[in-house]
């Protein structure tokens, strides 16, 4: 059984990746739907993407 710090570190990345994943299936539907620059939809996925990325990059930076 993994340590508990691990586990926590690998949840950490997971939730990040699922989170982006999120953000882009919001871009997805709002762009399918004929969404523009104006739509929350946009704005509210790239958020989502941002958070992801800024949350993953932490995590795979402090693995030390």
């Amino acid at each position: 059984m993994p340590a508990p710090d691990q586990l926590y570190r690998a949840v950490t990345r997971l939730f990040s990746v699922v989170v982006i994943g999120f953000g882009v299936a919001i871009l997805v539907v709002t762009f399918a739907n004929g969404g523009g620059l104006a739509d929350a939809g946009l704005w509210l996925g790239l958020l989502f993407v941002a958070i992801g990325v800024v949350r993953l990059f932490i995590a795979l930076r402090s693995t030390s």
